[in-house]
């Protein structure tokens, strides 16, 4: 990766010097080395059988080093923490689980202080998307409940050795929970999943076919100014929430 590169994405990470740093998939190390001066203490999970243990060799006479040989999506990111502090994490994430992983980080907000990812740019995209964007979803939604999300650069195929055929871009999230803001819980995630169900289908539609009563769904999205016709990538997560205590929806 482009040297350059690396130090930005770490700089974005913010001041690390009292901070645990949990760096998702290391592979051959190219932000590593940098992360290892800065942090307190730097936790490498790494699942690649070959690359684990030449990490551990690399940073052998560094205490503060530690290397887990892993999948991430098993790994329980709170039990990394040394007493209540909050988590930094920071990888380039594989895109064919780059969302399984970026709901792992959510399933452990309260743990993290804040996280800056590498995801392909149509990914970026996706997460960082505003309500009525052709890119806005069920994604864009659950990541802008959980935290405050920035793109931080986006590199060509060419920063990188060899060259992938995309675009990638860095995005930040700080995780900041906005449940009792929008004064609903944790079932909201599985109404919001109804919601985004069908992309081709109204939200009165996908929330029917989830089994809420007709005139119950029409009621509530009225109240809530939503628009009959409307789609859930239409709707900003206020009115989501709106809707969803119109139904008397509970945890």
């Amino acid at each position: 990766m482009d040297p350059a590169a690396c130090v930005a994405i770490a700089d974005a990470l913010g001041d690390v010097r009292e901070t645990t740093v949990v760096e998702i998939g290391p592979g051959r190390g190219a932000i590593t080395e940098i992360l290892a001066k800065r942090a307190r203490r730097l936790v490498l999970i790494e699942l690649d059988r070959e690359l684990a243990p030449r990490l551990r060799a690399e940073f052998a006479d560094r205490p503060s080093v530690v290397v887990v040989e892993t999948d991430v999506l098993k790994v329980d990111l709170a039990a990394l923490r040394e007493g209540e502090e909050k988590l930094a994490v920071v990888g380039n994430l594989p895109y064919y689980i780059t969302s399984d992983i970026l709901l792992r980080l959510f399933h452990f907000h309260e743990a993290i202080a804040r996280a800056v990812v590498m995801v392909q740019r149509e990914v970026a995209d996706r997460v960082a998307a505003m309500p009525g964007t052709r890119d806005y979803g069920l994604l864009s939604a659950t990541a802008q409940l959980y935290a405050r999300v920035e793109r931080v650069l986006t590199l060509p195929p060419e920063a990188f050795s060899p060259p992938p055929e995309v675009h990638s871009t860095v995005l930040r999230m700080t995780m900041r929970p906005r449940f009792a803001e929008l004064g609903v819980g944790a079932v909201f995630i599985a109404f919001l999943k109804a919601g985004f169900a069908q992309k081709r289908k109204t939200l009165g539609k996908n929330l029917r076919a989830a089994g809420f009563d007709a005139g119950r769904v029409a009621a509530a999205m009225e109240a809530a100014g939503i628009p009959a016709m409307a789609r859930a990538e239409e709707i900003e997560l206020e009115r989501m929430a709106r809707l969803w205590r119109g139904l008397g929806a509970k945890d």
